[in-house]
Parts: structure tokens; C-alpha cells; sequence
């Protein structure tokens, strides 16, 4: 089901007019009993609102339920259960008993990302090679056990001692380290280092012939703000080829981009084309939320007039049998590592400013997320960002109160659409020798008529102004 939020009211399935006036875009994917996955974006509003709109999304999902249900008693058809395998008969309580202890000595000694995954990887090995005797044709089996143990281990740890396997507390946040204006010729830059995790942000700033232009099957689209994500092999030790982003790649940029995009300027307070670039170079655990955080620090270095700062946290919940629903016994821990988003039930990134949310996605590996676990991990997820934010302060508090001297200045004007090839000339010869000499950086005209000037020295862009101003007086006509 879909949610919006218009004149203060949640809206079922909004239609696309209601869209352009709703501060809530929300999906919700479930079953009758609890929430499996929610996605979207809002424009700073409250978890207590977020956590209304997901109950009411998810009244919808139930009354679909029934219906699908009865109409599967209609139909009459028998669920298939011979392709489901069970695992072997003592399989996991030959694993607990042998490899319990040495898990827990894992976990016990808080080890880095490394070493981490060098002790995990040596017990995987010893329990392959010691289960082939026991369980010669059950690899696949043995590693699923194997897995499940770890997880299990892991909740305990969590539940009974307090701490996790880094050794944090269940709401701590890693430690931070911030830093604004790495780069002297880039526009705006900052790196952004959370535990072992770690993105570098640039900011470029452009004009109106610098967006993103999407040909989608609505039109072209041309994005004035957009955020590109980096995640090369090297950030997680490897080595591979690197090319056009992935299908990963793609969706942690939009989801960065959906966090940032309630904060900045119109296009009439800031004239400018930004884009956002951020190359993740060291990853244990939400790159993507780092990238709101590191492109945040970037833009303000920039010297965009953001509306307030934004922070994204990664939220994670540890329970005991992951086939079940969360219930009052499920651990929910901040600022997740790659290890507990592998084997935890639940990737839950929230973002936005100290106010409200403006993005949100969830993913769950158990039979369901209860609202009332939704409303415990809203809440931390609101400390930890608020700490987030805070640590973002100690790098840059507010914007720069001006654009660096490498950002070419916009002077703006408008002439009749028709004039439009008087401007432009046969071929494009007219546009380029106005850029050429004025000594411009661009040109760029709007099918409307909106004109856009940039350049480094105002006084030339003036004359090209005036120039322009000359070339249409007389109305539409010329050639382009």
C-alpha cells in the first residue's frame, strides 16, 4: 500500500495530483499479522506521525490479506511443501554442542572487521571439514546451521551482557570523525569516518544546463539536485572491475539523495545546479548513511544554504528464532556493522535533521516487524541521529556565508521564446561566440525563454546581458 500525507490527513494509494502536495511518500509491503519492508521519503516529519502512517498502510495490507485468502479457500488449491528440505535431524544440536564456546570466544574479544572475518572464515573451514564425516552430503545445510548458530550467539550476547560484538553498547554509535574542505579547487569536500566506515564527499556546483537529464517514459526529466554513489572493491579489501554503477549502487545514491533533498534551496533562493558525489573508501556497516552525512558536511562547505543539517543511521534488531515476528524480547542496536546486518533481522536506515525524518527504508529477514518494535527502533534511531548530528557540528556547524572563488557566478534573465534563435544563431554559432567573447563560462537558454549567464567576472556577463538584450529587441525571428 501507499501512504501520503496531505492538509495534515494520511492519504490511502494518493493519486499523482495529491503526490505534488504531499510531504509523505510511503510503501508498505506486509503480511496480515506485521510489517515486512517500508520505503520512502518525507519531508521532516515526526517518528509518531511515521509510525501512524505505517499503521495505516498496513490496515490496508490486511483487509488484502483476508481477501486473498478467501479467495484461496475459493480456489481450493493445496500449498506445495515437497520442494521445502528440512535440515538434517540433530544437525544443529551436534553444532551447538561443538561450536558454541568458540563462537562466544569470537564475539567475546571485540575484534576489528578483519580479524573478525579471518576468525569467522578459519571456523567455517574447521566445521565443513569436520561435518563431512558426519554429514557427507549436507554443505548447504551445515553452512545454514552454521549461521543460524552465530546469530543465536549473538542475540544472546546482546540480551544477556548488554553489549555487542564490537563491544559497544546496544545504542551506541561508533566513533566519529568529521573534517570540511579536504579539496582547495573542488567546490565543496568533506570526509566523513564512522567506526570503519568511511565516504568521501565532494560537492559541484553548475548551471542550469548542468542537470542530471533522465529520459524516462513520461519524458525527459531534468534533475536540478542529484547524488552519485561510489562503492568500488578496494572499500571492502578487494579487487575487481570497476565500471557503470550497479543495480546497488544506484539504489544507495537514491536513497542518500531522498535524504538531502528536503534541505536544499529552491531554485530561486540558489540558482544553481549541484550535484553530490560520494566515494565510499572503507565500509563495515551503511555506507549509504555515511553518504547522507559526508554529502551533507560537502554541501555546506560548498556554501549551499541548506535548510538544516541532515544525519542517516542504520538501525538493526538481533531476535532469537528469525522465524518468527519481532516481539518484546527483540534487541535493537544503533549504527549496525556489516556482520550483524548479515546475520540480525532487520537494516532499518532512517535520516533527517533533528526535527523529523526525510527518508526511511527497511528490510527484514523474519516473518515480520510489529509496529510497537517499529516505534522502540524509530526512537533510538532519533538519539543516535541527534548524536550524529552533533558530531557533524564540531566539523562545519551551518553553511560557508560565501560560494568559494572557483564557483562561476549566475546572472539570470528572461527574453520571448520566440527570440530563443536570435540568441542561439545557425548551428549554435551566435551562443558560442557570446560565450567566447565575454570570456563566459556557459549560456544556457531555456525552451521558455529563461536565460542563465555564468561566468567569473560580473562586469563581462553584464555586457553579454546587454548584448543580448540588443540581439532580441526586435521580437521573435533569426535562425537557430
Amino acid at each position: 500500500a501507499m501512504v501520503g500525507y496531505v492538509d495534515e490527513q494520511l492519504v490511502l494509494n494518493p493519486t499523482l495530483e495529491q503526490m505534488k502536495h504531499s510531504r509523505l511518500n510511503l510503501t508498505v509491503a506486509g503480511t496480515k499479522d506485521a510489517v515486512l519492508m517500508i520505503e520512502g521519503a518525507a519531508d521532516f516529519l515526526p517518528e509518531s506521525l511515521m509510525v501512524e502512517a505505517v499503521a495505516f498502510g498496513h490496515d490496508a495490507i490486511r483487509v488484502q490479506c483476508e481477501g486473498l485468502e478467501e479467495l484461496a479457500s475459493v480456489v481450493g488449491k493445496e500449498k506445495l511443501y515437497d520442494t521445502i528440505k528440512s535440515p538434517p535431524e540433530g544437525l544443529r544440536e551436534t553444532l551447538d554442542e561443538r561450536y558454541a564456546a568458540r563462537i562466544d570466544d569470537i564475539y567475546a574479544h571485540a575484534l576489528v572487521k578483519m580479524d573478525q572475518e579471518a576468525a569467522s572464515s578459519q571456523l567455517s573451514k574447521s566445521v565443513a571439514e569436520e561435518m563431512e564425516e558426519i554429514y557427507p552430503d549436507e554443505k548447504s545445510a551445515v553452512k545454514s546451521a552454521l549461521k543460524d548458530l552465530m546469530r543465536r550467539r549473538m542475540f544472546e550476547k546482546a540480551k544477556t551482557e548488554g553489549t555487542r560484538i564490537d563491544g559497544r553498547r546496544l545504542d551506541e554509535v561508533r566513533t566519529i570523525s568529521s573534517e570540511a574542505g579536504l579539496f582547495p579547487r573542488v567546490h565543496g569536500s568533506a570526509l566523513f569516518t564512522r567506526g570503519e566506515t568511511q565516504v568521501v564527499a565532494t560537492t559541484t556546483l553548475g548551471d542550469s544546463g548542468m542537470r542530471q537529464k533522465i529520459d524516462r517514459i513520461s519524458g525527459m526529466e531534468a534533475k536540478r539536485f542529484y547524488l552519485q554513489y561510489t562503492f568500488p572493491p578496494s572499500c571492502v579489501g578487494e579487487t575487481g572491475r570497476v565500471g557503470m554503477p550497479g543495480r546497488r549502487e544506484v539504489g544507495h545514491g537514491n536513497l542518500a539523495e531522498r535524504a538531502l533533498l528536503p534541505a536544499i534551496p529552491s531554485e530561486e533562493e540558489f540558482p544553481y545546479a549541484i550535484r553530490v558525489e560520494s566515494l565510499v573508501t572503507e565500509s563495515n556497516g551503511s555506507s549509504s548513511m555515511a553518504s547522507v552525512c559526508g554529502g551533507c558536511l560537502s554541501l555546506m562547505d560548498a556554501g549551499v544554504p541548506i535548510k538544516s543539517p541532515i544525519a542517516g543511521i542504520a538501525m538493526g534488531m538481533l531476535l532469537g528464532d528469525k522465524g518468527t515476528v519481532s516481539d518484546e524480547n527483540a534487541v535493537i542496536v544503533s549504527d549496525i556493522l556489516g556482520t550483524e546486518d548479515a546475520l540480525g533481522t532487520m537494516d532499518f536506515k532512517v535520516a533527517g535533521n533533528s526535527e523529523g525524518i526525510t527518508t526511511f527504508q527497511l528490510d527484514i529477514k523474519c516473518e515480520g516487524l510489529t509496529l510497537e518494535t517499529m516505534a522502540r527502533a524509530l526512537d533510538q534511531a532519533r538519539e543516535g541521529r541527534l548524536h550524529i548530528l552533533a558530531e557533524m557540528e564540531k566539523a562545519l556547524k551551518e553553511p560557508r556565508p560565501e560560494l568559494p572563488s572557483t564557483v562561476a557566478k549566475v546572472l539570470k534573465m528572461k527574453i520571448a521564446a520566440d527570440s530563443i534563435g536570435k540568441v542561439i544563431g545557425p548551428g549554435g554559432r551566435q551562443i558560442r561566440a557570446l560565450i567566447e567573447d565575454f570570456g563566459l563560462a556557459n549560456i544556457n537558454v531555456e525552451e521558455s525563454g529563461d536565460v542563465q549567464i555564468s561566468g567569473f567576472e560580473m562586469g563581462q556577463m553584464e555586457k553579454a546581458q546587454e548584448m543580448i538584450k540588443t540581439l532580441t529587441a526586435g521580437g521573435g525571428g533569426g535562425g537557430g
